[in-house]
């Protein structure tokens, strides 16, 4: 270990971070588990309290509104700086992130990548000013019959926000990932659920973004980092009345405990939960004639990348059965045969991984086609491909439930019309992929609509795995894929989840927020008696 690490390493102390300071925690300690060898990682976390909750709701209350009224560039400066803050930490950052999730290096700094490039992205974001939806419609006091008022509008945002770490994205689904990016872009100040998965990950990056508030002189409680193993701390944080959003990615079963306790709130908020998807994969007669065995070969490296934990893991196969699907079943089984058991992040996602599993492989209408070469480590998993029939698929609600890990369902359709079938029986997915060529158009014009209500992400000739943060990303659906299908966690709509719309009637021109002040001193884009542009 090189000096740098070992600096970097001391950073991790098991404390909480608030109000710009460490503050240790005073409930039961836990430790990180080395997936890889199942064995603890030092140093213990003291678990916050409902007290260290309310503590940070507070504080970050207190900054909301200096820090939603900071200029375009100090915002965007600062998302910058917590950019320039996370690549300081170098191979410690990284080296702690394998070591708590059991992920592979060039993973986690393909996430480190992400991670900084989504803050990037909404410093630019920021800087454009277009999301500030700034309308204006001037008084027309000699209208008849009836004078119009001074009319004028902008994007505010709702308040202090609580950001659940989620356990398959130490970071870019964490701490520093889209949900506080997004939010931050919007001018709500943070409070972070650290998870227990990654805590000393989680320390490391929250200490970063502790630091860059510092550096730009914000208000301390601007972010906040607090963590504990059980349920009791996000539970209080998002029943907490300073709060007044959510942004959640996890398991359908801890996104609706959260939007429970939201909705019983004296003050009901909106939680943006992203949970449950198993992304259809359509194979087209013509695509499947023409190649289905190399969709096949390619569809188990997509299955498998990551030991399949990701939201958008190709869980479904949907096809019309006969020759043509055969040459694709060969091929993947082959593939899926040779591939590795792989590491999964902790003991709970492999315990339910095995139960999935085995739900299948007992299934009476049920048939494994293969499975994935043996476990060596504790916390591995093999790979599985199954098959059913459209009747089975469509009786049993069971065969549609998520699987989170590398296994799939492949479905034999008697004929092209039952593809719309089984579309229409799906619940809301955050993708849904058409494996086509040009001979397939009639088919997928005929599934494209029902794709539409199902699916927040439509892709062709690819596989869902794998989500480009860009400005035209949609990463949400229909429920269950998430809480809101309006929404988006990844890309820059993902900041609207956090604005809201305020009017100004006949203010005066020296009290109006600057974005609608006359002369447009910001140069950002506005509409103008119905017209966008820059004045």
């Amino acid at each position: 270990m090189n000096d740098a690490s070992s600096t970097l390493d001391a950073m991790i102390t098991g404390d909480l971070l608030i109000g710009g300071e460490a503050v240790a925690g005073r409930d039961n300690a836990f430790n990180a588990v080395d997936p890889k060898t199942a064995k603890p990682i030092d140093p213990p976390f003291k678990g916050g309290t409902t007290d260290d909750v309310a503590k940070a709701c507070s504080l970050a209350a207190d900054a909301f509104d200096a820090y939603r009224e900071t200029t375009l560039e100090q915002r965007a400066a600062f998302l910058e700086a917590i950019a320039t803050r996370i690549l300081g930490l170098g191979d410690a950052l990284i080296d702690r992130a394998c070591t708590e999730s059991g992920l592979p290096r060039p993973r986690i700094e393909g996430e480190r990548g992400r991670t900084v490039g989504q803050l990037r992205l909404f410093a630019s974001v920021i800087r454009e000013g277009s999301w500030l939806g700034a309308r204006i419609d001037r008084a027309q006091p000699e209208r008849k019959p009836m004078p119009r008022a001074d009319i004028r509008l902008r994007m505010i945002p709702l308040g202090p926000v609580a950001v659940f770490g989620a356990s398959n994205f130490p970071l870019a689904f964490s701490v520093a990932g889209g949900d506080t990016a997004s939010a931050l872009a919007a001018g709500c100040p943070v409070v972070v659920k650290a998870h227990p998965a990654h805590p000393g990950t989680s320390e490391l990056v929250g200490r970063a973004i502790q630091q860059a508030v510092k550096d730009c002189g914000l208000p301390a409680g601007v972010f906040a980092l607090v963590g504990g193993s059980g349920n009791a701390i996000g539970g209080a944080l998002v029943a907490n009345p300073h709060i007044k959003a959510v942004g959640f990615t996890g398991s359908r079963r801890g996104g609706l405990a959260l939007v429970a306790i939201a909705a019983a709130r004296p003050e009901p908020i909106p939680v943006y939960a992203e949970m449950s998807s198993i992304n259809p994969l359509f194979l087209l007669p013509a695509a499947l004639k023409a190649r289905g065995a190399t969709i096949g070969r390619d569809f188990i490296g997509s299955l498998t990348m990551g030991a399949g934990q990701f939201c958008t893991n190709p869980g479904l196969v949907l096809a019309v059965d006969g020759p043509d699907l055969e040459a694709f079943m060969t091929s993947a089984s082959d593939t899926i045969q040779n591939a590795a058991a792989l590491t999964m992040l902790t003991g709970g996602i492999q315990s339910a991984y095995k139960s999935g599993v085995e739900q299948l492989e007992g299934h009476n209408n049920v048939k494994t086609v293969a499975r994935g070469q043996a476990e060596v480590g504790p916390v591995e998993a093999r790979a599985g491909l199954f098959v059913t029939d459209l009747a089975s698929f469509l009786s049993d609600e069971r065969l549609r439930d998520e699987v989170f890990g590398s296994s799939s369902l492949v479905v034999r359709c008697p004929d092209v019309a039952s593809l719309r079938v089984a579309a229409e029986a799906l619940e809301g997915q955050l993708t849904a992929t058409l494996q086509m060529d040009d001979g397939d158009h009639d088919v997928a014009r005929s599934l494209l609509p029902v794709l539409e209500r199902k699916a927040g992400r439509i892709l062709v000739n690819g596989f869902p795995t794998g989500v480009e943060v860009c400005h035209a990303m949609v990463h949400g659906g229909p429920y269950p894929a998430t809480s809101d299908p309006r929404s988006t966690s990844v890309g820059s709509l993902a900041i609207e989840r956090f604005l809201r719309p305020v009017c100004y009637q006949d203010l005066a021109e020296a009290l109006l927020p600057v974005s609608l002040q006359n002369t447009n001193a910001l140069a950002i884009p506005r509409r103008i008696e119905g017209v966008i542009g820059k004045d």
